[in-house]
């Protein structure tokens, strides 16, 4: 069951005198006020104890969309669903081959949070469970469903598949295999855009599983320490690969995770739309500030298993249903806007038209002829030697 937010964590207490400096603890209460090294250390915990953005998630959980911004999200949503859905028929039919992770369940996540990017300035770096960020980030269905089909015409020329898209024109780098291997390279974005001086932000996206990944950890020290540009962003749809959180992680409130490191900690419902878009205001007011990294937990649900040959016996079908009859995102978003007056008949025309976009992608994927045998040799090196 995705969590609801919980409040913000108390105040941590002061550190008992005999953990401190012995040069702090031996000086009298008084002197504190006239050693600048002292005074700085207290007002440094000081700041720390109200680093927490979960106040101000708290304060304000819903972004405040117009009916055209909520039709645009729910159209997102739906083209993400409607992709996957057809992705997976492809997957049945041979079509698609190796593995292939769906976003069926999660779309809240990707469209919430970057529908507040800069498109083509900010960049994002993801899994292996890549699609729905690609098409939540603008970039055409047909050339993404041309790279699941080994076209091409796909993203990567054919050569990535489902787990290995990327693409520099739209500042997405990828779907990486290697479990959390996407946050290092993540933090080195977040480095190149502070080098540039460009105001650009690295989000980077990992599950509950690479969560304990000891590299993340490296990152999360390094991101702080320098103060890079960038929102770590764990998707936590309670499973993993296939074993829930309270069985592999010891904190499983995985935004604290960064406290450690003093990177403050959001937790979201990444099953609402508009929370997510208001929690990514917040998250990125504070890094553009140049604050350093924000942690952020989207607590979401997959539908499928983890990949198309994974039957998730370890849940129940009940439990699965439940959460599409009570949270689905893509409900929720649309029974919104039937709210807000938005007739039956607009909400259908535009599901009408994210079929027929569907339809052409896969059509495309399917005519598009292979790659050449020449393209075995081509982007093996970034250049020439």
């Amino acid at each position: 069951m995705a969590k609801s937010v919980r409040p913000s964590a108390a105040k941590p207490a002061a550190k008992p005198a005999a953990t401190r400096p012995a040069a702090q603890a031996a000086k009298p209460a008084g002197a504190a006020a006239s050693d600048p090294v002292i005074a700085s250390s207290i007002a440094e915990e000081a700041a720390f104890a109200l680093r927490s953005l979960q106040q101000a998630h708290a304060n304000n959980k819903r972004f405040d969309a117009s009916d055209e911004e909520l039709m645009k999200f729910y159209e997102q949503m739906v083209l993400i669903r409607r992709f996957e859905e057809k992705a997976g028929q492809l997957y049945g039919l041979g079509l698609i081959g190796g593995f292939c992770h769906l976003y069926i369940g999660q779309e809240a996540v990707a469209v919430g949070l970057q529908s507040a990017l800069k498109e083509g300035h900010d960049s994002v770096i993801t899994g292996y469970r890549d699609h729905g960020h690609m098409l939540a980030y603008g970039i055409d269905p047909k050339v993404i469903m041309a790279e699941l089909t080994g076209r091409g015409a796909g993203i990567s020329r054919g050569k990535g598949g489902s787990m290995h898209m990327f693409s520099t024109e739209h500042k997405f780098y990828g779907g990486h295999g290697i479990v959390g291997a996407q946050v290092p390279l993540g933090a080195g974005l977040a480095f190149a855009h502070k080098y540039r001086g460009d105001g650009g932000v690295c989000m980077a996206y990992f599950g509950d599983g690479a969560a304990n990944q000891g590299q993340v950890y490296e990152t999360f020290n390094m991101a702080a320490l320098w103060k890079l540009p960038i929102i770590f962003v764990v998707e936590n749809n309670g499973y993993a690969m296939g074993t829930a959180v309270k069985r592999g992680s010891a904190e499983t409130e995985f935004y604290r995770r960064g406290t450690a490191f003093r990177i403050p900690g959001m937790d979201v419902n990444g099953m609402d739309v508009l929370e997510v878009r208001q929690a990514a205001e917040v998250a990125l007011e504070y890094v553009r500030a140049g604050n350093g990294p924000v942690l952020m937990e989207l607590n979401t649900y997959r539908y499928r298993g983890h990949s198309m040959s994974d039957p998730a016996k370890y849940r129940s079908r009940e439990e699965v249903q439940e959460m599409r009859d009570k949270h689905d995102p893509i409900e929720a978003a649309k029974a919104e806007l039937l709210k807000r007056g938005v007739t039956e008949d607009k909400i259908k025309d535009i599901d009408k038209r994210i079929r027929q976009i569907v339809a052409e992608s896969a059509d495309f994927a399917e005519t598009s002829p292979e790659p050449d045998m020449a393209e075995l040799y081509t982007d093996v090196l970034v250049e020439k030697y």
